[in-house]
């Protein structure tokens, strides 16, 4: 498995939502120099993640985006299957591909599914609360991001 671009960006937007949940909606300019990242880019993924009701949006003097629920009820999961899809390791997991015809035969397809529940359940176990540094100044954690482009 190997997390885009997309996914990694979508994860650092948010954590940078929930340590400046306290100014209530966030400019997508404020967001895009934080991260470092083009505002173009940004709205798609943000784009993506209201549509699910991740975060709310709204244009407009006033506007910006925020977190529609409390950081701790936001797994590192949900953000990922929204950005990357699947979090399958091996294709024959994915929901699409169900019933593959050499399941029933298939010598390594246990090894799959026992990965594919460890990532699930680790992913799924770590929260957008838990990224956010506890004792430090959001203003301070902004400027340092929590990982390279």
């Amino acid at each position: 498995m190997l997390v885009s671009t997309k996914g990694r960006y979508a994860l650092r937007v948010m954590v940078d939502l929930a340590e400046h949940a306290e100014d209530g909606r966030i400019p997508l300019k404020q967001i895009a120099t934080r991260q470092g990242i083009s505002e173009k880019y940004l709205e798609n993924i943000l784009s993506s993640l209201v549509r699910v009701d991740l975060l709310s949006g709204l244009r407009g003097k006033g506007g910006g985006y925020q977190l529609t629920r409390d950081a701790g009820d936001i797994t590192i999961g949900e953000v990922l299957r929204i950005t990357e899809g699947s979090l399958a390791p091996v294709a024959c997991l994915e929901s699409e591909h169900r019933g593959c015809e050499h399941a029933a035969t298939c010598r390594t397809v246990h090894v799959w599914r026992e990965l594919d529940d460890l990532i699930t359940g680790y992913l799924d176990g770590v929260t957008i609360a838990d990224l956010v540094p506890s004792g430090v100044d959001a203003d301070a954690a902004a400027e340092s991001p929590a990982c390279p482009k």
